[in-house]
């Protein structure tokens, strides 16, 4: 335990001993002392001691070692300190969150090995890093600790880890400004050399960033110098391109387009319906069930709304991630509290298509709408190659090789872009999408500054009347 509970004694002398100078000190309620041949030892250490007292350190009372030779002694290296913090945060996180730290680890671990040592990096490297040395797995015991320990791994990744077992860098020696840099730079830039996109960057440096302030809660070192390195990241535009956003019609034309893919595509017709008409996120439709649709009785109103009340997602992650070995988790909302729930009122075309679906397909046992052919979650592997064929099925071949409506995502972004420009509050737009406030303006800019205009000219034109009215 450290402690600021220090005193520091004068030299004692012991006459006919081969030590005969002894410096004592006390740490809390433990003493300590140690034996010197020569009196200029003994007085050196007791001047070590006394400095690192006057400095402000605290000391352990264990072995009353001041805490930055504390640190020295321990001489663990950034891969066995990186590991630890892995395996502390694990039980704790979602799947996804697991897979990025251990990219971003291993990123910034091959970059802090022994400068002359960098280039002679084995194959494989960063695989084993990711799979074996940051991926946990239960182990007999049933606790959570490195993959490498619990299993084990085939040649080629035993080799790897043994070679960077050697060469990783004191985390001492880590936290130097050179070392700091070179890791940086590592994490700002793809493997091929490239620089990487801007939020990849901004989430890996704060994955190093916290293992840093782990390293400084384990007193493995002082402080965190990375807020303090003079490295600046590069600038994040998360605005879309609504230059390759659908529109309504093509939007509707693209789903149409799905359901001419065949028998799954009329099956995920409606997937594609929710993406667009409630601007679901693909792991929220993906956990979609019948009790979460509140639909009205077509028969009696064709014009009337739904509704949809969200309390769970299965984002997309792998079966190395997951704690039930499964290839998807399942997780409350995105950003929410666990049992948080969010209503997002639908119009009569999703009203529409769901009944349809439901009618024609039931649903899963566990009363999910959407299923693969086997029963289990829609892969976006699968969604992904359905829209593929839809865009080349909607669209003009000149159209079809630019990025228009690339990415299914972007059916989501159409249907928020619809809502702002239909004139809704941005705040009720936040919150069906399931945005905060500040994130739907960092996205959404260009649409709500177009619907501001609209307010402005509102607003000028009431001005204009009330010039007309004559002052009392």
């Amino acid at each position: 335990m450290l402690t600021f509970e220090v005193r520091i004694y004068k030299l004692q002398t012991l006459p006919g001993r081969f030590r005969p100078f002894r410096v004592r000190w006390r740490v809390g309620d433990t003493p300590h002392c140690h034996s010197y041949q020569f009196h200029a030892q003994a007085d050196g250490r007791r001047a070590q001691l006394m400095t690192a007292l006057q400095q402000g350190e605290q000391f352990d009372t264990a072995t009353g070692l001041p805490a930055s030779e504390l640190r020295a002694l321990s001489r663990v290296t950034w891969l066995e300190h990186a590991a630890q913090y892995t395996q502390m945060k694990w039980p704790r996180i979602s799947a996804k969150h697991r897979a990025g730290i251990a990219d971003a680890l291993a990123t910034v671990t091959v970059a802090l090995t022994l400068p002359s040592q960098q280039d002679l990096a084995p194959p494989g490297l960063r695989t084993a890093l990711t799979a074996w040395a940051f991926r946990m797995a239960r182990d007999k015991d049933g606790h959570w600790a490195p993959r490498a320990e619990t299993e084990e791994p085939p040649p080629e990744a035993a080799a790897a880890l043994e070679w960077i077992a050697r060469r990783s860098l004191l985390l001492t020696d880590v936290v130097k400004p050179e070392n700091l840099h070179h890791a940086l730079d590592a994490l700002s830039k793809k493997l091929d050399g490239n620089s990487a996109a801007e939020n990849t960057v901004r989430r890996k440096r704060m994955a190093f960033n916290n293992v840093l302030v782990y390293a400084v809660a384990c007193d493995r070192i002082a402080t965190n110098p990375l807020p303090k390195t003079d490295w600046q990241p590069p600038p994040t535009n998360l605005e879309i391109d609504y230059r390759y956003v659908p529109g309504p019609q093509l939007a509707r034309d693209l789903i149409t387009a799905v359901r001419a893919q065949g028998p799954r595509g009329e099956h995920l017709e409606a997937f594609f319906g929710c993406l667009y008409y409630a601007a679901m996120r693909p792991s929220e439709t993906a956990a979609l069930t019948a009790n979460d649709c509140l639909l009205p009785d077509t028969g009696d109103d064709p014009s009337a709304w739904g509704e949809l009340v969200l309390a769970r997602s299965h984002p997309e992650a792998g079966s190395g991630w997951t704690d039930d070995g499964r290839p998807h988790d399942t997780r409350g909302l995105k950003r929410r509290a666990r049992n948080a729930t969010r209503s997002i009122p639908i119009p009569p075309d999703l009203v529409h298509l769901l009944r349809n679906h439901m009618d024609r397909y039931g649903t899963a046992p566990d009363g999910r709408l959407f299923r693969a052919v086997r029963g289990g979650r829609v892969s976006s592997t699968e969604y992904t190659r359905l829209w593929s064929a839809a865009r080349q099925h909607a669209l003009p071949p000149h159209d079809a090789e630019t990025p228009l409506a690339q990415i299914p995502y972007c059916l989501r972004a159409a249907g928020i872009s619809l809502w702002i420009t239909a004139g809704i509050p941005p705040a009720e737009a936040a919150r069906r999408a399931g945005h905060s406030l500040a994130m739907l303006y960092r996205i959404y800019a260009k649409p709500l500054r177009g619907h501001q205009e609209h307010a402005n000219q509102l607003i000028a034109a009431a001005l204009l009347d009330g010039h007309a009215y004559p002052r009392p």
